[in-house]
């Protein structure tokens, strides 16, 4: 179980820190035009019976949280963490324990950390831009020519809508890990399986070493959107519309895509509506409404109660109820970085931030997906990424060649129109203000080592992950002198109602392997640097286990200090402590995914003095996309990134470090 949930990594969520990762492929099979594929096991079928999350002994989160904490302090400042550790297990933090595992045992149809984790996305009061929403982005269609803006719009919406009939009807291959394909992933295990009732199905799948994961959150990536609310935003899902809700140059317009018995438009209709919109000349609206979605959710909930009582209801639930938001940029993408910008944030005028996520398509057919956090951690996210890319490129709805339906668009397509009052204009101008200063913070590079990626790192024993994260200490060490906290976010959806677990790369060994290589090369042969790699390789996989197996410490002690909380009791000194605050503010925040479907993925550093780091290693190259603001420079850490590579491939091939 634990080698599948290596690779299960999920999207920082923001301050705290968002998208889990899969370490599925791509599915196979598929049916009619209506849908990807005919499962003969039920999506659903092993989500009664997948095991609960495990509350973590308090001695086991005490050690944890104090070996994560040994490279972040000095000697005086650990013997005072320890004091207050040694407080917290034998006082408070063991009555709140136990606590949360009665709380847990009265709970059985979720996990311990869902409620609180929810809460902790919708009662921020920040902006989800930067703070929160993260992207993925497409490679370009393999066929060239597929990808005019029109033509893969229509390819990716009616494959989006694919999925959507899909996962509906039950037919969705339903999200397995394989530790042994050739026993599991195969149509006499799948025969048998779908006999066994779900409340045992899981067992059934664990003799053959199968692991079903989480798939509870799959239903809000339709038709779903965070409405702000004062103090705590909601989640609302409407199943029962049936329109898309496109966005160019600020308009909002929305069409029928699935009829009134729920089967799919002709794609050549959907082709028509989409050039029916994209030949929409009107000039930009001098107030566009989509930059509420940019401001604080305090602020937006209030504005929103504006909109509905000045006759904007009905237009906001259209909105709102969208399958989902498609959106037409009229502009080409120029470079990775360009990249990231327009789909990280944009100018704002063309995204709806709230919606579960944006499909974006630019002019020249460079697509993203932007999504929303609250609502989910990336699995569902990137398996949905995975079919649409998948199904939109090997079987598309449509070729450059395809005609339009001949159909009257100007009388299916409606252009939704907002009833703007002089104070709502204004907050529109102010958000603007906000919004347009926020991104001009904002600095995104990237750089793609092509020295090798995972196969040589393999050949030497060492886990590819753990020798980006060592690099990315190294690089930090370099540019600032100091090891700080570091984020690196782990799925723990093996688990009914999982969401993420912390891994904490800075530790004790990557800190001493960083000291020999950045302060003293000198002193130490090819062969001690390797052997402090494979120490640190070593840790870095034991807390990966421990986190994917929901044995870390972070959400253990957040799920503690919220039941506090929602009790009344005084926040306990544990919590107090500069170092908690300290590790908390995670500096460096980093991600990882792999899929073939996926070219490049970012988000926006979590705290104002840190980096958002997202990074793929592949086969043979290793690629890292930073962002940071001012005080921060992502150019120079990236050059530190790439000369640590360096130094750890000259070690790895026995040559010595330059200095």
């Amino acid at each position: 179980m634990v080698a599948c949930l290596l690779l299960l990594r999920a999207w920082p969520r923001g301050p705290a820190v968002g998208p889990g990762p899969l370490c599925r492929p791509l599915s196979s099979g598929s049916g009619s035009r209506e849908y990807l594929q005919r499962s003969i096991v039920p999506t659903m079928h092993f989500q009664d019976s997948l095991p609960r999350l495990p509350i973590p002994k308090l001695e086991d989160t005490m050690k944890r949280y104090l070996r994560a904490q040994k490279p972040l302090l000095d000697d005086g400042q650990f013997r005072k963490t320890e004091q207050f550790c040694k407080s917290f297990e034998n006082g408070i933090g063991k009555d709140l324990h136990e606590q949360l595992v009665a709380q847990d045992k009265q709970n059985k149809h979720t996990s311990y950390i869902s409620g609180p984790w929810f809460d902790m996305y919708l009662t921020a009061r920040d902006s989800v831009v930067l703070n929160f929403n993260p992207f993925l982005a497409f490679h370009p269609d393999p066929k060239s020519e597929y990808n005019d803006q029109l033509t893969r719009a229509t390819n990716m919406t009616v494959s989006a809508l694919r999925f959507l009939k899909t996962l509906r009807a039950g037919l969705l291959e339903p999200e397995v890990f394989h530790l042994n394909p050739a026993k599991s992933d195969t149509d006499t295990f799948k025969r048998l399986i779908r006999f066994v009732p779900s409340s045992l199905s899981w067992y059934g799948a664990y003799l053959v070493n199968a692991y079903p994961l989480d798939m509870s959150q799959y239903f809000r990536l339709f038709n779903s959107t965070r409405l702000p609310r004062p103090t705590r935003d909601e989640l609302v899902t409407d199943e029962k519309a049936r329109h898309l809700l496109v966005l160019r140059k600020g308009h909002f317009y929305v069409f029928d895509v699935l009829d009134q018995d729920g089967n799919i438009v002709s794609a050549s209709e959907i082709q028509a509506h989409l050039k029916y919109i994209l030949s929409d000349n009107s000039p930009a609206p001098e107030f566009p409404l989509a930059y509420l979605t940019t401001e604080n959710r305090d602020v937006w909930a209030d504005l929103r109660q504006k909109l509905v009582s000045g006759g904007n209801e009905e237009t906001l639930r259209k909105v709102d109820s969208a399958v989902f938001c498609l959106c037409l940029d009229d502009f080409p993408i120029k470079g990775l970085i360009h990249l990231s910008h327009s789909m990280l944030h944009s100018d704002g005028t063309n995204r709806w931030f709230d919606k579960s996520f944006n499909l974006i398509i630019a002019q020249d057919g460079t697509a993203a997906i932007h999504f929303e956090h609250a609502w989910g951690d990336g699995v569902a996210v990137l398996r949905f990424f995975n079919e649409v890319f998948k199904d939109s490129t090997q079987a598309p709805a449509i070729s450059p060649q395809s005609q339009p339906a001949r159909t009257d668009s100007s009388a299916a397509v409606q252009r939704l129109n907002f009833k703007l009052n002089d104070a709502l204009k204004t907050a529109i101008s102010t958000a603007k203000e906000k919004f347009d200063a926020t991104v001009k913070t904002l600095t995104v590079d990237f750089i793609r080592f092509y020295r090798g990626g995972k196969e040589f790192l393999k050949e030497q024993k060492l886990s590819p992950d753990s020798v980006a994260q060592l690099a990315f200490q190294m690089a930090f060490l370099r540019q600032y002198g100091q090891t700080v906290a570091t984020y690196e976010s782990c799925s723990t959806a093996a688990f009914k109602h999982g969401r993420t677990e912390t891994i904490r790369p800075a530790s004790i060994f990557t800190k001493r392997c960083s000291e020999a290589f950045v302060r003293e090369p000198s002193q130490h042969s090819a062969g001690e640097l390797q052997q402090m790699m494979a120490e640190c390789s070593k840790y870095h996989g034991q807390l990966t286990k421990e986190a994917a197996m929901g044995q870390g410490f972070d959400r253990h002690l957040f799920a503690l200090r919220y039941l506090a909380a929602a009790k009344g009791i005084v926040p306990p000194e544990l919590y107090l402590d500069p170092a908690y605050g300290q590790i908390n503010h995670n500096i460096l925040s980093t991600s990882t995914l792999s899929s073939p479907a996926v070219n490049i993925g970012g988000f926006a550093p979590v705290v104002p003095d840190g980096f958002g780091i997202g990074y793929t290693v592949h086969d043979n190259w290793i690629g890292c996309n930073v962002s940071s603001y001012p005080g921060r420079n992502a150019r120079e850490f990236l050059q530190c990134v790439e000369k640590a590579l360096e130094d750890i491939f000259d070690a790895l091939e026995g040559k010595c470090i330059k200095t």
